[in-house]
C-alpha cells in the first residue's frame, strides 16, 4: 500500500463546548475563530496536510453550519489527489437515533465511512488544540515499534501535571500504567520517566523529574481500532485506552514542542494573546509548515494615526486614531477614533456596512458594527458582528464571573461580548 493510502485522519469536533461558552453558543468548537484569520479546525487539518495526510474526517454534531461553510470554502482538492475533508455529524440509522455519546462512540458509529477508504492506520486528533506536529514521525515510530496503539504524550515537569491524565512507560516507551488526574505527589513521582529514558530523549540534564501526559492524539492499527470499539464504551481517554492495557501493545510517542489545549475561555484568550509576543510560542510564519484557512479576497487593512504595540491586525480592517496594545484584531474589524484597547481579542465581522446602512444606524441611534468612538476596552473577547457604541467602557477587573447587561458574560475572569450583541452608547461595566 502506498504511503498516501496508509493513514486516514479523524478530527474530534467535540461536544457542546460548554467550557468555551458563550463562544460556542452559535458555533461548534472547531469553528471558533483563532489568531485573527483562522479557525480552530485549521490547526489539525493543516498538520495533516503538511504531513502528507489528505483524507480527513471531522466528527461534530452541535452548531455545525459555520463549520460546514468554512470547510466547503477552504479545503477543495483536485479530482486526482484523492484527498478530502468530510464532516460526519451524528445521524439517525437503523441502529442509532441519538447524539454521539463520546469520542469512542463517535468513531464507532462512523466505522463504515472509515472502512470505505483504504488504510492501515487511523490517526485520531483533537479539534481544540494549538500545536504543530509532523504526523509522519508518530506513524513511523508506531510502525517501527510494532505497537497496535500509539499515544502522543507531552513530557512535563512533575510540578505541573496536576489535572492531567498521566502514563507510566518503560525504557522502550511501552505503556505500563495509566493514572487519571492523580493528586498524590507520591503517585505522580512513581509515574516519572526513568533517567535512562530521559537520556534517550536527550534530556539527561533536567533539574526536575518529568511525567508523560496524554495529548488525546492516537494512532491505531486498523484491526486494533475495530477490536477496541467492539463494546459499549463511549470515551477513548477514560475507558477505551486504559482498558487496552494487557490486551494490546500500547506505546507512547514523546512530543516536546509547543502544545496548548484551548478548551476553556481563559485558555483561548491567553493562547490568542500569546501570538502577539515578539517571539510567539506558536509560529504562524513558518513557510515550511503553513496553517491553511479560507482564502478571502479582502483589501489590505487601513490604519490612520494609531499607536500599536504587540498587535496582530487581520485583513480588511480599518483603525482610526486609536491605541491598540497586546491585542488580536480580526478580519473586517472597524475601530473608530479615540478608542483604547488592551488585552483584547476582537473577532471582526462577516461583512461591511454600506453607506445607506450607516446612515440608517445613525437615524435610529443604533451603534455601527465594530467599535465606536472613545471606547476603553480591556481584558475582553469581542465576538463577531458585535456593535459597540461610542464612549463604552468594558473591563472585567474586580468583577465576578456571571452574566451582565446587554448579554455580556464574564467567564474565567475574561469579559466576553457574544456574537451579534449590541452595546449601547455610553455603557460602562
Amino acid at each position: 500500500m502506498s504511503k498516501e493510502k496508509e493513514v486516514v485522519a479523524v478530527v474530534m469536533g467535540g461536544g457542546r463546548g460548554t467550557r468555551l461558552h458563550p463562544l460556542t453558543s452559535e458555533r461548534c468548537k472547531p469553528a471558533v475563530p483563532l489568531a485573527g484569520k483562522y479557525r480552530l479546525v485549521d490547526i489539525p487539518i493543516s498538520n495533516c496536510l503538511n504531513s502528507g495526510i489528505n483524507r480527513i474526517f471531522i466528527l461534530s454534531q452541535f452548531h455545525t453550519a459555520s463549520l460546514h461553510r468554512h470547510i466547503q470554502n477552504t479545503y477543495n482538492f483536485d479530482q486526482f489527489s484523492g484527498g478530502f475533508v468530510d464532516i460526519l455529524s451524528a445521524e439517525q440509522t437503523e441502529k442509532t437515533n441519538d447524539w454521539y455519546q463520546g469520542t469512542a462512540d463517535a468513531v464507532r458509529r462512523n466505522l463504515q465511512h472509515l472502512n470505505s477508504e483504504d488504510h492501515e492506520y487511523v490517526l485520531i486528533l483533537s479539534g481544540d488544540q494549538l500545536y504543530r506536529m509532523d504526523f509522519n514521525e508518530i506513524v513511523e515510530q508506531h510502525k517501527a515499534s510494532g505497537a497496535e496503539v500509539t499515544l502522543a504524550a507531552m513530557a512535563m515537569p512533575t510540578s505541573k501535571v496536576e489535572g492531567l491524565g498521566l502514563m507510566r512507560v518503560d525504557d522502550d516507551l511501552k505503556v505500563t500504567q495509566f493514572a487519571e488526574k492523580p493528586k498524590d505527589p507520591a503517585v505522580i513521582d512513581s509515574l516519572a520517566m526513568s533517567e535512562d529514558l530521559e537520556r534517550k530523549l536527550g534530556n539527561e540534564n533536567s533539574t526536575e523529574k518529568r511525567c508523560l501526559a496524554s495529548m488525546g492524539i492516537y494512532v491505531f492499527n486498523r484491526t486494533a481500532l475495530m477490536e477496541s470499539l467492539d463494546n459499549d464504551m463511549t470515551d477513548f481517554g477514560k475507558e477505551i485506552i486504559p482498558g487496552l492495557l494487557g490486551l494490546k501493545k500500547l506505546n507512547a510517542y514523546v512530543y516536546e514542542g509547543y502544545w496548548e489545549d484551548i478548551g476553556t475561555v481563559r485558555a483561548f484568550f491567553e493562547t490568542n494573546l500569546a501570538i502577539t509576543d515578539i517571539v510567539p510560542p506558536f509560529d504562524f510564519f513558518d513557510e515550511q509548515a503553513p496553517i491553511y484557512t479560507h482564502n478571502r479576497s479582502l483589501p489590505p487593512s487601513k490604519v490612520n494615526k494609531c499607536a500599536m504595540d504587540r498587535a496582530v491586525l487581520g485583513d480588511g480592517s480599518i483603525v482610526e486614531s486609536s491605541t491598540i496594545t497586546h491585542s488580536i484584531i480580526s478580519l473586517r474589524s472597524v475601530i473608530r477614533e479615540g478608542s483604547q484597547i488592551e488585552d483584547v481579542v476582537m473577532m471582526g465581522s462577516d461583512d461591511y456596512e454600506t453607506a445607506a446602512e450607516l446612515a440608517a444606524n445613525e437615524a435610529a441611534g443604533i451603534p455601527h458594527k465594530g467599535l465606536g468612538k472613545n471606547c476603553r476596552i480591556k481584558g475582553a473577547i469581542i465576538d463577531k458582528n458585535t456593535r459597540i457604541g461610542n464612549d463604552v467602557n468594558l473591563d472585567p477587573a474586580g468583577k465576578d464571573d456571571g452574566e451582565y447587561d446587554h448579554g455580556i458574560v464574564i467567564r474565567d475572569g475574561v469579559l466576553v461580548v457574544p456574537k451579534g450583541k449590541v452595546i449601547p452608547h455610553g455603557f460602562s461595566l
